[in-house]
């Protein structure tokens, strides 16, 4: 397949707003996130409806109502506030793949494993990283139901009348705002790559017989 036919679907993040759900857990681990019986599929859609399974239901299958995102609205919550360390354990790239499927965009936590961190990147999500005090501020927003606001492009966050900046990774920041996956970045030098095969072809013909 010519990679000129691939085409990505990763959507570009600019700003966003939502009613934070919080999950006050340290060191949720990717097994947590999207456990291994749903790794078979290689599709990055229908993981959503199994993000924090053993959390969210009970041994029969029936959501467990104290569970923060078997709620409204925090079911419709595009923004996770957590617990230091989210995302260590294996490094699966479902993890991410099953919070973008619960519609879960921009995850803020004061620490992550570094895999899962550099996963959420290259499947649109933001990770943001904030100090312990300002997540239970942020919290305060969760508990009371209100809106916050994520506006990349200047890096803050903004709640009631308050705004924390955050820092981030410009390259990181870039591929975010563009839509910019490893697919994407690839294409970005699709003459070279088109050429290349071109000679490869010319030189190897055999190469592209069936």
């Amino acid at each position: 397949m010519m990679l000129e036919s691939i085409i990505t679907k990763m959507k570009k993040f600019n700003s966003l707003k939502s009613i934070p759900a919080y999950l006050p857990i340290v060191n949720i681990d990717t097994d947590m996130i999207i456990p291994k019986q749903f790794l078979k599929t290689i599709k990055r859609t229908g993981l959503g409806k199994n993000l924090f399974f053993e959390m969210r239901y009970d041994d029969n299958g029936k959501e467990i109502k104290e569970f923060t995102l078997n709620n409204e609205p925090y079911n419709n919550s595009k923004i996770l506030i957590t617990g230091n360390n989210f995302g260590c354990g294996s490094s699966r790239e479902h993890a991410p793949w099953a919070l973008l499927d619960f519609g879960i965009t921009c995850v803020i936590s004061s620490s992550y494993a570094d895999i899962f961190y550099n996963n959420c990147f290259k499947n649109g999500i933001l990770p943001i990283i904030l100090n312990e005090e300002k997540i239970k501020e942020l919290s305060e927003y969760s508990k009371r139901k209100e809106e916050i606001s994520i506006d990349l492009n200047n890096q803050k966050i903004i709640y009631g009348n308050n705004e924390i900046k955050f820092e981030i990774d410009s390259f990181k920041k870039k591929c975010l705002l563009e839509g910019l996956d490893d697919i994407s970045l690839s294409l970005e030098k699709l003459d070279q790559i088109l050429s290349y095969e071109k000679k490869i072809m010319n030189k190897k013909p055999w190469i592209f017989n069936d």
